[in-house]
């Protein structure tokens, strides 16, 4: 009773200091919700000399990255993106745990706009934030249409969101032309009403229960972790060991804090359940390291209120097993897996900017056509083929191309320079020939190879090319016929 009576005493000054400069979790994750919801809507819409920041449009067959923007002849860059993409993810998991989930996922933030926001807040259909774990009371008619105000609320926010998702494929000046007829663009209709769609059925019906058994992030995580990794850790040494057993056969031992001291006189675990009341995956952080805890953080400030008061620090703390589970000393930040992580994440950065800083300004494709070669009088021979031309810079350029290193063959067709608009292509059927012989006594077709530099006749300086190509030669016996 004098460790129950201990507990029920705290001492006020100490109360108000734990509390005083405390600011919650939930408002910083609020912050980091606004900041990634401002980044999400402006990214689109955001251009540099016309180019997005980021755009893949399969609709141009381009790619913008930092207001550049690569063919789709130029998607050497995607693999560095995706590797970029990938060991991100490890690197900010094996540091944070699920940081990423409770703090920018879509899934969570909206979650959090629906439940927090429309709900509880703005219609009042649940009584308050920190106890997600009671429905509201559907029976009465009331909260039922509440609850539908709610689902159309949220149902126009949807079409936002869809909308934002798609204009990273679809860029704004393009997604609001098309829409203007929908009737021709059925497929962007469809793909806006369709994620819209499952945006609703996600939030409303399928809830937090996407991160628990759909995302696949949570399987990987359990894989990236380690000692050091930083998540929300309750300390069973102070608070008390609440559950017995292993891993998930973990069963729970003590109900009341009064069971709970007749066993550890010291624990300090007041079991109000607060950290279990306030957690959207509906886990108890007392039972250790659960694959469904999404690192919102929102049981470290249950917990840090109801301790605060009592003039104690949190049982529950944003930190790792090693330092909050065992006590084994501080968390190391800087050790080998995530220096290695990053070690790589800077290199890949480093290629992908070096890769994007070698962008051509024209692109050339070069097929020969299916006849090998045609024999005109005085033993010409002519080879045909199909140059593709890309002007991949912002400006109009004039075109033309020389043969380098064989002047036996020459530029029938096209005769003259032709002009490519910025950002467009052009076909042209280009007649080499040769006018000299080239066969030096084969008695069958030889290939010959032959170089050609493609350049803008109006700034051959900076916008130059070659290519390789075969111009095919008939036998002696043929040229004889």
């Amino acid at each position: 009773m004098d460790a129950v009576a201990e507990v029920k005493k705290p001492k006020k000054n100490q109360a108000k200091e734990y509390l005083k400069n405390w600011v919650p979790y939930r408002i910083k994750r609020y912050w980091a919700y606004v900041i990634a919801t401002v980044i999400a809507l402006a990214m689109p819409w955001t251009t540099i000399g016309g180019n997005h920041l980021f755009l893949l449009s399969f609709d141009q067959k381009k790619l913008h990255l930092a207001g550049v923007a690569f063919d789709m002849q130029e998607l050497y860059l995607m693999p560095f993106l995706l590797m970029l993409l990938f060991l991100g993810i490890f690197a900010v998991t094996a540091v944070g745990g699920r940081a990423w989930c409770g703090w920018a996922c879509p899934q969570t933030i909206f979650r959090v706009i629906y439940r927090d926001g429309i709900e509880t807040k703005l219609l009042g259909l649940r009584k308050r934030i920190k106890n997600k774990q009671k429905d509201p009371d559907m029976s009465k008619m009331e909260n039922k249409v509440k609850k539908v105000i709610a689902i159309l609320l949220w149902s126009l926010l949807t079409f936002l969101a869809a909308a934002d998702f798609m204009w990273f494929f679809v860029p704004p000046e393009d997604f609001f032309r098309y829409l203007a007829n929908p009737m021709d663009h059925l497929t962007l209709v469809g793909m806006l009403v369709g994620i819209a769609l499952f945006i609703i059925i996600d939030v409303v019906l399928i809830k937090e229960n996407f991160c628990i058994y759909i995302c696949p992030y949570s399987r990987v995580q359990s894989v990236l972790y380690d000692d050091d990794t930083i998540m929300a850790v309750y300390d069973p040494i102070r608070g008390g060991d609440i559950y017995q057993g292993h891993g998930y056969e973990r069963e729970k031992k003590f109900e009341k804090q009064k069971e709970l001291l007749t066993v550890e006189p010291t624990a300090e675990c007041t079991t109000c359940e607060s950290c279990v009341t306030v957690c959207p995956t509906h886990i108890d952080i007392r039972k250790g390291l659960q694959l469904e805890c999404i690192n919102c953080l929102e049981c470290v400030d249950a917990c840090t209120t109801v301790m605060g008061a009592l003039g104690k620090p949190s049982l529950v703390q944003w930190s790792s097993e090693k330092e909050t589970l065992r006590h084994e000393g501080k968390t190391n930040y800087f050790r080998g897996k995530v220096i290695a992580y990053f070690t790589v994440l800077t290199l890949v950065l480093v290629a992908l900017f070096v890769m994007g800083s070698k962008k051509e300004h024209m692109l050339l494709d070069i097929n020969k056509s299916p006849r090998l070669y045609k024999m005109l009088e005085h033993g010409v021979v002519q080879n045909d083929y199909i140059f593709m031309f890309a002007n991949t810079d912002r400006k109009e350029h004039t075109y033309y191309f020389d043969i380098v290193g064989n002047d036996k063959i020459k530029i029938k067709r096209p005769s003259e320079p032709f002009k490519i608009g910025a950002g467009k292509k052009k076909k042209k059927v280009v007649v080499l020939e040769a006018v000299e012989s080239l066969s030096n006594g084969a008695d069958k077709d030889t290939p010959i190879p032959v170089k050609i530099v493609a350049y803008a006749v109006d700034d051959k300086d900076k916008i130059i090319i070659d290519r390789q190509a075969v111009f095919m030669y008939p036998s002696v016996e043929l040229l004889k016929k």
